[in-house]
């Protein structure tokens, strides 16, 4: 599989850009064409795809004639981009600031599926584009390096100067699975190996790479902690979900979302590293009170990240030990679990601690925001937050609700970071 990558000269440095933080409607120039004059009718809009940005306070929503941003707290339209020429079908932020990568999609394509454009919205210019043979499944960015994801083969290059890094094989990835962290000590990237039910890990900085046997079944979704050293991950029979140091591929922990195969749509692992979050085809979010931990982890310790982390954990959720704060809660299980071993796995699993219910007319994707709270978003126009109890659990409380955009609800695809 070859790519050609065009540039122009003098790609801004992430650090000096602007950012999508003011209320506005924008005229598209050069090459993408030209904006709608006014707002358009929400009814005629296509919703194509939503992601999060690299700290989960702004999604992107790419629609059928352009694209939006949205602050999530306070939620607000922060930017958008409304276009008579075309929809993107992938909208890939990097954190706030005005970087935007953006892929062609919908019936009316803006740009070919196969193309990748670095689009400088502050300049209204592309600083740099990508073409390939193949359709473009998912794109990455991160401080350091842009990310491309085909079906079967993943592209990593320099951000500064869009130079080839590395060249990853995978195995059949019609999703476009793949993560990277955001910290800054460590480098990481999780993808799909070339066996089923593999992940590869990439650390960068270390060099090195880990393989993972994390399910038997192929991997239907993935996702690393902000410093990439825990990586969590679901099959497509979607029952279990897995959690493992990206260090040596030690398994954790394993959580049960229910026992009937559900398609995995979002996972979403708390900045604290105390909660993860799934949603699924079965309309409930679930969230699990987490065991593991980075002993004595330092984010400004550059020196310690580079030794490597070190895991705790226990096989065991019956008792409560220091890596649970005293001020939180943990996971359900089964009154036979003490029978573990003898029993089927089943009456040993660790079931979801708090549980919120979604209309299952489409995709959602999650993250966790401020104070106990997590956030969905879905792909017919629908904003959640929800708060849970973080010692006793049970039923979310939902606390906002906003409908964005009256979109025609027939999805096309689901971007989780």
């Amino acid at each position: 599989m070859s790519s050609q990558v065009s540039t122009s000269r003098g790609l801004p440095s992430p650090s000096k850009l602007g950012t999508f933080e003011s209320p506005h409607t924008w005229q598209m120039s050069g090459p993408t064409g030209q904006a709608e004059a006014g707002s358009s009718d929400d009814q005629d809009i296509r919703l194509l795809s939503v992601s999060w940005n690299q700290d989960f306070g702004c999604f992107a929503a790419g629609t059928s004639n352009g694209f939006r941003i949205f602050n999530c707290d306070p939620f607000k339209e922060t930017f958008r981009r409304d276009l008579k020429s075309g929809g993107f079908g992938i909208v890939e932020m990097l954190f706030r600031c005005n970087i935007l990568a953006l892929v062609g999609g919908g019936s009316n394509a803006h740009y070919p599926p196969n193309k990748v454009m670095i689009w400088d919205d502050h300049r209204s210019h592309c600083i740099g584009e990508f073409a390939f043979r193949s359709d473009v499944r998912a794109v990455k960015l991160g401080k350091d390096y842009i990310v491309i994801v085909l079906e079967r083969k993943i592209y990593v290059y320099n951000f500064t100067d869009l130079k080839l890094l590395h060249q990853i094989e995978t195995q059949s990835n019609p999703k476009g699975l793949c993560c990277l962290s955001h910290h800054s000590n460590t480098s990481v990237l999780a993808c799909p190996g070339v066996h089923q039910g593999h992940v590869r890990v990439e650390h960068f900085g270390l060099k090195v790479t880990r393989m993972i046997s994390a399910h038997d079944s192929h991997i239907s979704c993935m996702a690393l902690t902000m410093d990439g050293l825990l990586l969590a991950t679901a099959s497509m029979k979607g029952t279990l979900i897995r959690i493992f140091n990206t260090m040596d591929g030690t398994r954790l922990q394993e959580v049960r979302r229910g026992l009937d195969k559900a398609d995995i749509y979002s996972i979403a692992l708390s900045p604290n590293v105390q909660w993860l979050a799934v949603s699924s085809d079965k309309g409930t979010v679930h969230i699990f009170s987490l065991r593991v931990r980075v002993a004595g982890e330092d984010a400004s310790n550059e020196q310690r990240s580079l030794e490597g982390p070190r895991m705790d954990h226990q096989n065991s959720s019956s008792s409560i030990d220091p890596l649970i704060q005293t001020n939180t809660g943990s996971n359900a299980s089964s009154s036979l679990s003490f029978m573990k071993g003898i029993l089927p796995k089943y009456f040993s699993s660790e079931w979801s601690f708090s549980q919120f219910h979604l209309p299952e007319v489409t995709r959602y994707i999650v993250a966790f925001g401020a104070q106990n709270t997590v956030m969905m978003v879905g792909l017919d126009g629908s904003f959640y937050r929800c708060s849970f109890d973080q010692v006793n659990g049970g039923q979310m409380l939902q606390k906002e609700y906003f409908r964005f955009i009256k979109a025609d609800l027939t999805p096309l695809r689901t971007l989780a970071p």
